[in-house]
């Protein structure tokens, strides 16, 4: 039983191993094609401005270990975001209502510290992929999304979600749970869409 809890308490070095490369395939994929069709710029600052907040929180509650991840994302969503504003991906309404949402964090943080911030990241997650997941099926062919980058979500939340459960943390299991769901939506809309090129793909004069 040691050995295990052990084992579970390991669970945020793995999270940070799936975390810490997890937006570099999409912003590769997007560098190379310039194709955005599927990525939302809403999800990418959205996932900039939560992981900022998650900082916040696990330095309060000393998860050290998310330190690191929490970082990388926020640097590596942040540049993902810029890249997409510069692509024409960026409107004004999101950006309000991100702008509002990131003011929301801060007060919940210097009003009620990390119990206040916590509630708020409670949802936090939901807010961050709704974007993500409805931008690539309203998409026809969300051609632009990175399989890489959900396949290491997925990797890391389902590492968030062990590590809640073990830590009886409600807020980390909301999280965790979200973010698997989300990645399997976002993995399925992907397959889908690799599927469905061959047969749409013109057909060659023989």
């Amino acid at each position: 039983m040691a050995v295990m809890g052990d084992l579970l308490d390991a669970l945020p070095i793995a999270a940070a191993a799936f975390a810490i490369p997890q937006f570099l395939p999409q912003l590769r994929k997007l560098r190379r094609t310039d194709d955005t069709a599927g990525v939302s710029w809403p999800w990418a600052t959205l996932t900039s401005v939560n992981n900022a907040a998650w900082l916040g929180y696990f330095a309060a509650s000393a998860y050290w270990a998310a330190l690191v991840p929490a970082s990388s994302a926020t640097l590596l969503a942040g540049a993902l975001a810029v890249m997409l504003a510069r692509r024409g991906r960026a409107t004004a309404q999101p950006a309000v209502l991100i702008s509002a949402w990131a003011a929301l964090l801060a007060v919940a943080f210097a009003v009620a510290g990390r119990s206040g911030l916590g509630t708020l990241l409670t949802a936090a997650f939901v807010v961050q992929v709704t974007p993500s997941v409805w931008t690539a099926y309203r998409t026809a062919r969300p051609t632009g999304i990175s399989q890489g980058t959900w396949l290491l979500i997925l990797g890391e939340l389902s590492c968030w979600t062990v590590f809640g459960v073990h830590k009886s943390d409600p807020r980390l299991m909301t999280l965790g749970l979200t973010g698997v769901a989300a990645s399997l939506l976002m993995l399925a809309r992907i397959r889908r869409t690799t599927e469905i090129q061959p047969s749409t793909a013109p057909q060659r004069a023989v």
